[in-house]
């Protein structure tokens, strides 16, 4: 390991948008650790197998992002093992979408505790070593849905909203410091998810979005990459668009 090699801990790592962030950090050259759900370890096994076959070298680390506890024990077992993590993108996320007539309390509260929740519930124990050091990159993965809204994803469009809120009050805590907050809002993008749509509704999707195409997960991590840079020292409470088009503003 390089001493100046950065450590980045992609929460989400395992999905197709974090698989893409992964690759994309290895290639500028940090030390990459995936974070997946304890429930998933053979599956996240069977992943880590599948990216040393392509030659890279990404670590894993269980933790549950919606766990207070469990995220301050995984982040403590990464820095004693691998060490201070200096690039944090916060990727994990899920769905429970329904008409907000029929969400019931367990859909909000799922979504919010995933999605928005555990952006804190990571952040918070490698925030004071950033600080300290004076370099820190924390990258949220947001959504188009956190800006524009989506029929059916009132407690997710909340959630994804809610992070960018934190990004641009936090982004003004870290600015004297060396640390840099910004959030990433991809549209829609091509992933086993969206590859799985009935033809007819990819093709609805797609006739709205202005470049004609839904992006790939390499475009989410290319400007993910970019912000984790060294050299990106004067963007931060940002909220970069990767979505073809499809919400301007």
């Amino acid at each position: 390991m390089k001493t100046n090699q950065r450590v980045a801990l992609v929460t989400g790592g395992t999905g197709g948008i974090g698989t893409a962030i992964c690759r994309r950090l290895v290639q500028k050259g940090c030390r990459v650790v995936a974070c997946y759900p304890p429930s998933d370890k053979t599956t996240a096994d069977a992943w880590k197998a599948a990216r040393e076959s392509e030659g890279i070298e990404i670590e894993l680390a269980a933790g549950d992002v919606a766990s207070p506890m469990s995220c301050i024990a995984m982040i403590e077992e990464v820095e004693a093992k691998i060490g201070p993590i200096d690039i944090l993108v916060n990727c994990a996320g899920i769905t429970r979408d329904k008409s907000f007539k029929r969400m019931e309390l367990d859909h909000w509260e799922t979504v919010i505790n995933t999605n928005l929740n555990s952006v804190y519930y990571v952040t918070r124990p490698v925030w004071e070593g950033m600080l300290e050091r004076g370099f820190g990159r924390i990258i949220n993965i947001s959504s188009v849905n956190g800006q524009r809204g989506q029929f059916g994803q009132v407690n997710y469009s909340a959630a994804k909203a809610g992070m960018h809120g934190f990004t641009m009050a936090l982004a003004l805590e870290g600015a004297s410091k060396g640390v840099t907050v910004n959030t990433v809002s991809p549209g829609y993008i091509e992933t086993p998810m969206t590859l799985a749509m009935q033809e007819e509704v990819r093709d609805s999707i797609i006739s709205g979005i202005p470049m004609r195409r839904m992006g790939t997960p390499d475009e989410v991590a290319r400007a993910v990459a970019f912000l984790a840079d060294d050299e990106t020292t004067y963007i931060t409470g940002a909220n970069l668009p990767v979505n073809g088009g499809l919400f301007i503003k």
